[in-house]
Order: structure tokens, then C-alpha cells, then sequence
């Protein structure tokens, strides 16, 4: 393969410009900014979310363990917790015409307890169907009562048929189930109902927004992934434990059903657990609008991805889904048909339907769960004649329902209970991360599987094919003894564009350093204009230098200093001053962090240089505040980087203190934080400054795993962990 400066079409300008002149070299012409997408509006969850169906099931198979890993490490479930948890404690019988129903308290973590409503069919023998039930938005959810004012009309219109069931249509729908000979349980989401240990949208709030005491919503929180969105989704796993758990109960036939956030609740469910064999998000999925709420929101959850996508994850097991006049209107042109494309590789089109129902507003109403009752007899096998026609019942009251009473006490809540309960979880969490330390080449493995694989997730993106990459607009000049060559890194896919340097020495030695720097390639020179040392250095070696302005860097910012700020959407959702709509994952759920978009823009120029010449190796620098970008990078890209060079300065994601930070990773500071990033290093050559023998053992336990301790040069204190010291480590290495 040809050089770099030869495989690109470009015209090469010779200009013989004095060195005096290259102070702060640009790329583009002053006040011109790259043509890059990222500079562009934000995404939000009102925006489009199509679905584009893989060709293959080989092609879908692997695109779907990609999506499920994201959702799971969205949720902060990658890897599951292995807590353990208290027994079911069920009573308070009631018995009904039909059925009874009983009272649920679930330990699904230690001192957090999940609530719910057991209905069991009567007159039933042997394994029996079951339904898991999450509620959605409904005020106060499983206690719902809509009231008697609107019934009659919705009764008139065809919504609903009888009083009863309009007034508690979230009761009328396990009823029915349990006439149908289903075991439903119907359980509640976080703040509502029976469970008020924590709230359901209780936002930012100062004194939980701390580095040592923090509750759900605050940058501590989310550098640990740990939200609302997750803890519902893992209440749904404990629920399916219980369930599917109970001795009446046939495991592999099993339904989840809800609407709206409830919906969202089953899709999510449906799409990280294999147990379930029918699932019907009710007006919920859509190409449009993906969930208002903050439990239907997480980072990393939507990025490149969407409701749609999703729900496909199900494929090829029965899906069912229910349309009204809301965001989910258009669910017959827009997803539906792109689901039955997917079907169709496995053979069952048939297994996937939409009902558009758009006569009626956003609901659950009797005629949409009409539909329900209908795919669940068919696909649970339940034997009903159809149709089936719900009939009426004697609701229960919010005493019969509440499981709280003398016997059974409510739970501790409030901040002193959230402040413990997400110290309890950081610490399983660390526990779990801990014991995934690498001790032989198999664990190595496991670690890169899961480790590796959350951060992947977090940056979103491999390194680049080769061919997916251009350089353009490249001009020429002399810089004193060397030849700078300023270029335009495109990125078309993706819509990328970086301004880039490369310096290059009369006789090169086939090595390319590529400079990172929290100033971008600004960094290549000193103030006055002449070669930082260090690069001058490199070049007298033979190693041509290369340098960039990453995302928010440079010349992407009018000033040419780097974003002081990333930037934040607030949910359209919430009333003004509500500070829930602050909430992380209504950014981040569906745009990278700038930290991710810098590792991206890293990835994209080793890429690039890795590919334009099978004879040169590229390695890779990250000192002064950018080792931590570096590590991702190299965590990412493997051998493409042949030698790192990184000085943590000991920074850890665990002390940003803010989500607009530059440095903000949602997910940073579970997974070892920036030491077990590094770590995934191993085994290629490393020179590692800013930590110490404590901090640096999960970096030196993945190489001697690896078998090649003698890749790792660690640095102990200031001299040997200086600017001239990394350059001689890449100087001197003979290899």
C-alpha cells in the first residue's frame, strides 16, 4: 500500500513558508467552521426513529446482541447483579367472582422492596398461563381511578363498556386475564402506589448531589449508571423471578403487557429477558415520540437506535402492539411493515402485529384491550373461543389492594434511605467489577467481554473501516527542515470532519505518532510559533507526528478554545422549574458525551493513518489532561494503536461534578473507573504516568494475564513521568 500523502486525491500546495509563520496553523480559512453534523441541532426524543431491518438473520443476530448489551448497560445491568434478595411475602386474600387477589412484597434488592397485585384464576389445575403487568402513567398507577365524570361518553364513543372498567381500566385488564385462566401481577413503578421509598421523578437536588452522598439524577449517580430507568427494569426482572417462580405457573408460557410508560416498561423487558413468550407494548412504540419520563430514559439507550429497533428485539416471538391517536399513529407505515421485513427472516411475519386504533386518544381502553385478550389466547395458547368479550367486576379498593398494613409495615424512605441505597448498590457494583480482575488468559477474556464491551457501548463506535474514511482539501508547505501537510479528515457516514496536521521528516522510519492534546493540534507548537520540543524530538527520530483538532477543539469553536460546556436538552415534557427534565439521559440517551465524540474523532484518525500504509505503525500519545481520551481510544482500537503513551494525571470520571462537563461520561466510573479502562490495554505496549502501584494493580494484574508484564512501563514519580520521558520510551523502543 502507498503512503498516507499519495493514496488520498488531493492537491499538494508548496508554499516555503518560514517556521516564524506557523503559529497556530489552520486548516480552514479564518471564521469557517468544519462542515461536521455534530454542530448541528441535538436529538431529543421527539425526534424520527426509523428502523432500517438488517438483510440477514446472520447480520440481525449479531446487531441484536450489539442493541441488547446497550439497553442492558443503559439500564446499568451489564453485567446483571447478583444480589440476593428476601423471600415473596403474599397475603391478604380477596376473593372475587372468578378470582382472588392477593398482596405481593418483593425484596428485589436488599432493603428495596417492589409491590403488587397476585391474581389468580379459580378452578384451575396444573401449570397456568401467566401475564406480567407494569402499569404506565396513570396516576397513583395500580390504584388508578379515572373518575366518573368522563365514563359515560367513552362508553357512547365505543372506548370502554362498562362504568366500572372505565373508572379502573388498569384492575379491568388483570381481571379479565385471570377469568381467561392467566396469573397476573400487576406491579408498581418506582414512587407510585404501594411504593414510596423512592420518587419517581424527584430530579437533581442539592443535598443529594455530592461526591460522597448522592441520590438518583446527579452526576454521581450517573457516572455509575445508576437511574430510575434501571431500577424499574431490574424491578421487572425480580418480577419475572417471582412470577415465573410460583408453582401454578407454567414459565415458558408468560406475557408482558402495558401502555404508555408501561409499554415502554414491556419492550425494554422483553428485549434484555429471554422468559417471555408474548409481549404487547401497548401505544407506545412508534418511530416518534420515545417516552417522556425520565424511567423511560437513560444514556446511551437510543443512541443510533429507537422504540422500534427495539421492540424487534423480541423477533421472532409473538409481538403485538396497539396504535391510537398520539404519537404511535403512524405505526402502519412507520415500523410495522419494516418489523414484518424482519420477520420474515425468520419465517414468521405472522408473529408481529399493530392495531391502529387512532379513533381513540392515547389509552388502554376496552377495544384496545380487546386486541390484547385476543393475541394472548392465541399465543399463550389459553383455548378461549373468540371473540372474547371482557365482562364486568367489582373492583377493589385502594385498603384491599395496599400492602402495606400493621403486620407489614411500609419500608424507611426519603433522602437518608436513597443516599444508602445507592451506597449499597456502588458497592455490589464494585464487588462485582472487582472480582472480574483478570488472573489468567480466560478471565482476561471474560474482562474484555464485559469491561471491554460496556465501553464500547459508552463510546459507540469501532474503529472505522478503512475505506469509510477520506482526506481532502490537503495543502503543502515547508515548516524549516520538515513538511507540514494540513488536511480534512471526512468522516461522509457519519458526517464528520476534522482539521488535521501532519508533520512529516526528510527520512521517515515508518513510525507515525499521533499527538492528542486538550488543546487539539494547536498542541504541535509552542506559542511562538515553533515546534513543541517533544514533536521536534520525534521528528529528528524519523517519526512523522500527526496531530488534530478533536470535536469542540481547535477550529470547531469560533474562539479556537476548546468547549468550556457541553450542551444539554431539557425535556419538552415537564412544567418550567420541574428540575427533572435536567435529567442526563434526555441528552445522552440519544447524543454521544463530547468525551465519547473526542475518543470517536481519536479513533477516526488512527484509522485512518493505520490503513494508508500497511509499513508504518501508529502509535499513539495522550499527556497534558488528554490520557484519558487516549485510553479509550485504545481500549477501542486494539493493535491499530501499536504503542500508547498515556499520563492520567489521575483523573477519574467519579469526580466530575457536572453533566455539561467536557469530561462527563455516564458510565465512567462503574467499571473501575479510568484504571480499568486502561487496563484493557493489555497486552500491547504501554507507558502508563499519573498512577501509583495501588492504582495502577487492575492496569499490571490484566498484563501479567496477558503474559507480558514487559509491555507495561509504569512511572513513578515526576521526572519519570514527564513529556521527555514518554518520548524516550517511544524513541528507544527496538522493536
Amino acid at each position: 500500500m502507498k503512503a498516507l500523502a499519495t493514496v488520498v486525491i488531493c492537491t499538494m500546495l508548496s508554499s516555503g513558508l518560514p517556521a516564524a509563520k506557523a503559529a497556530t496553523p489552520r486548516v480552514l480559512p479564518v471564521g469557517q467552521l468544519p462542515h461536521d453534523q455534530r454542530l448541528g441541532p441535538l436529538k431529543d426524543l421527539n425526534d424520527y426513529f426509523p428502523f432500517t431491518p438488517c438483510s440477514t438473520r446472520e447480520a440481525w443476530t449479531r446487531r441484536a446482541a450489539e442493541l441488547r448489551r446497550q439497553v442492558l448497560v443503559a439500564a446499568g445491568l451489564w453485567p446483571m447483579p447478583d444480589i440476593k434478595s428476601g423471600n415473596p411475602v403474599i397475603h391478604g386474600k380477596v376473593d372475587r367472582e372468578g378470582y382472588t387477589v392477593e398482596k405481593v412484597i418483593l425484596e428485589t434488592y436488599p432493603g428495596y422492596y417492589l409491590t403488587g397485585s397476585l391474581y389468580r384464576p379459580k378452578g384451575r389445575s396444573g401449570k397456568l398461563p401467566a401475564v406480567l403487568s407494569p402499569h404506565g402513567h396513570w396516576p397513583e398507577g395500580r390504584f388508578y381511578d379515572a373518575g366518573a365524570k368522563d365514563i359515560r361518553r367513552q362508553i357512547v364513543e365505543g372506548a370502554e363498556r362498562f362504568e366500572l372498567s372505565g373508572r379502573y381500566p388498569l384492575q379491568a385488564r388483570c381481571v379479565q386475564l385471570a377469568r381467561m385462566g392467566c396469573v397476573v401481577f400487576h406491579y408498581d413503578m418506582v414512587g407510585n402506589a404501594d411504593s414510596h421509598q423512592l420518587a419517581h421523578r424527584a430530579g437533581a437536588r442539592a443535598p443529594m448531589n455530592d461526591p460522597q452522598r448522592w441520590g438518583f439524577f446527579s452526576p454521581q449517580a450517573e457516572a455509575r449508571l445508576q437511574t430510575v430507568f434501571g431500577l424499574q427494569t431490574f424491578n421487572s426482572v425480580r418480577a419475572m423471578d417471582f412470577l415465573s417462580g410460583l408453582p401454578d405457573v407454567d414459565p415458558a408460557r408468560i406475557g408482558v403487557t402495558g401502555a404508555s410508560g408501561g409499554g415502554t416498561q414491556t419492550l425494554i423487558f422483553c428485549a434484555i429477558d429471554p422468559r417471555p413468550a408474548v409481549s404487547f407494548p401497548a401505544v407506545m412504540v412508534s418511530t416518534a415520540m420515545q417516552g417522556g419520563c425520565p424511567c423511560e430514559n437513560a444514556c446511551y439507550l437510543r443512541l443510533g437506535s429507537g422504540n422500534i429497533e427495539m421492540a424487534a428485539l423480541f423477533a421472532p416471538k409473538p409481538l403485538g402492539m396497539t396504535a391510537a391517536d398520539d404519537w404511535t399513529k403512524e405505526i402502519a407505515t412507520k415500523g410495522l411493515p419494516e418489523l414484518k421485513q424482519l420477520y420474515r427472516l425468520f419465517g414468521a411475519e405472522d408473529l408481529v402485529m399493530a392495531k391502529p386504533l387512532v379513533h381513540f386518544p392515547h389509552n388502554y381502553n376496552y377495544v384496545s384491550r380487546a386486541v390484547m385478550y385476543h393475541w394472548f389466547n392465541k399465543h399463550l395458547k389459553l383455548g378461549l373461543d373468540e371473540p372474547i368479550v371482557e365482562e364486568d367486576f367489582r373492583p377493589l379498593s385502594v385498603a384491599e389492594m395496599s400492602v402495606w398494613d400493621a403486620a407489614h409495615p411500609e419500608p424507611p424512605r426519603g433522602d437518608e434511605f436513597e443516599w444508602a441505597f445507592l451506597q449499597r448498590m456502588t458497592k455490589d457494583t464494585q464487588r462485582q467489577i472487582e472480582a472480574l480482575r483478570p488472573t489468567s488468559e480466560a478471565t482476561l477474556h471474560k474482562y474484555g467481554r464485559i469491561v471491554g464491551g460496556a465501553v464500547a457501548t459508552m463510546i459507540g463506535r469501532g474503529l472505522p473501516e478503512g475505506g469509510a474514511l477520506q482526506a481532502v482539501d490537503c495543502q503543502s508547505q515547508k515548516l524549516g527542515a520538515w513538511q507540514m501537510t494540513k488536511f480534512l479528515l471526512r468522516y461522509p457516514a457519519q458526517g464528520e470532519e476534522l482539521p488535521v496536521i501532519r508533520l512529516t521528516p526528510k527520512q521517515g522510519n515508518h513510525r507515525v505518532v499521533v499527538w492528542i492534546d486538550r488543546q487539539g493540534k494547536q498542541a504541535l507548537f509552542t506559542a511562538s510559533g515553533a515546534l513543541r520540543p517533544a514533536v521536534h524530538t520525534l521528528l529528528k527520530k524519523g517519526f512523522t507526528v500527526v496531530g488534530a483538532d478533536l470535536f469542540g477543539q481547535g477550529e470547531f469553536t469560533a474562539d479556537g478554545r476548546p468547549l468550556a460546556k457541553a450542551r444539554l436538552n431539557r425535556s419538552k415534557h415537564a412544567a418550567p422549574g420541574e428540575s427533572w427534565a435536567d435529567y442526563a439521559g434526555f441528552t445522552f440517551g440519544y447524543n454521544p458525551s463530547l468525551f465519547s465524540q473526542r475518543v470517536r474523532d481519536i479513533l477516526s484518525l488512527v484509522a485512518l493513518l493505520h490503513y494508508a500504509s500497511a509499513n508504518e505503525r501508529v502509535d499513539v500519545v495522550g499527556l497534558g489532561g488528554a490520557g484519558h481520551w487516549v485510553a479509550a481510544a485504545r481500549a477501542i482500537a486494539g493493535g491499530a494503536i501499536d504503542r500508547a503513551a498515556i499520563d492520567t494525571a489521575g483523573f477519574r470520571f467519579a469526580n466530575v461534578a457536572k453533566i455539561d462537563d467536557p469530561d462527563f461520561l455516564p458510565g465512567g466510573a462503574k467499571y473501575g473507573d479510568l484504571p480499568g479502562i486502561v487496563a484493557l490495554s493489555a497486552p500491547q505496549p504501554l507507558w502508563l504516568a499519573g498512577e501509583n502501584d495501588a492504582t495502577a494493580s487492575p492496569v499490571a494484574d490484566a498484563y501479567r494475564a496477558a503474559g507480558r508484564v514487559e509491555n507495561l512501563t509504569l512511572c513513578q514519580g515526576p521526572s519519570d513521568a514527564s513529556e521527555s520521558a514518554a518520548i524516550a520510551w517511544l524513541v528507544n523502543d527496538s522493536r
